[in-house]
């Protein structure tokens, strides 16, 4: 058996090789559990957006590149609680409920998914963080003992 190893594929000259749009160029993620923060993600009775203590960066290779940006967490409130991601400073869902928004109290552990696709178009590196906030009582984001939270960040072609 002979192995082929390939360093690097280039253009002939007058020839420029791009993937087609749509194609995944890289991905990064990051993941925390809660025994690595000493408890939970976030536990916070804060009305405005608070970092929950979970972000991953990324660096697009192109301005037409967009961010297909996945999170799962977990949540457990007394009350009303929204989430949504941050590209640096920026909200990316909506000022008051973000881009999940769940009501009531919520007696259990329970699982949050978000995704969002961006453009942000700089090709300097950009970091994405998972911000809550309570709409009332106590919440805590990030899930019990050893539970996984996660949050990806895929470039897509344009």
């Amino acid at each position: 058996m002979s192995t082929l190893t390939v360093k690097a594929i280039e253009a002939p000259v007058g020839y420029d090789l791009q993937m087609p749009a749509g194609h995944i160029l890289q991905v990064a993620s990051a993941t925390r559990t809660n025994t690595q923060n000493s408890g939970f993600l976030l536990q916070t009775t804060s009305s405005s957006y608070v970092n929950a203590g979970i972000s991953v960066s990324i660096t697009p290779s192109s301005t037409s590149s967009k961010i297909m940006i996945y999170v799962n967490t977990n949540t457990y409130r007394d009350g009303s609680a929204s989430y949504t991601i941050y590209r640096g400073s920026t909200n990316l869902g909506g000022s008051t409920h973000g881009m999940i928004r769940m009501t009531g109290a919520q007696g259990y552990w329970m699982p949050v998914g978000l995704t969002h696709l961006d453009s942000p178009s700089p090709t300097s590196a950009t970091t994405y963080h998972l911000f809550a906030r309570s709409e009332s009582g106590t919440m805590y984001v990030g899930g019990d003992l050893d539970m996984q939270n996660n949050i990806t960040v895929m470039e897509v072609a344009g």
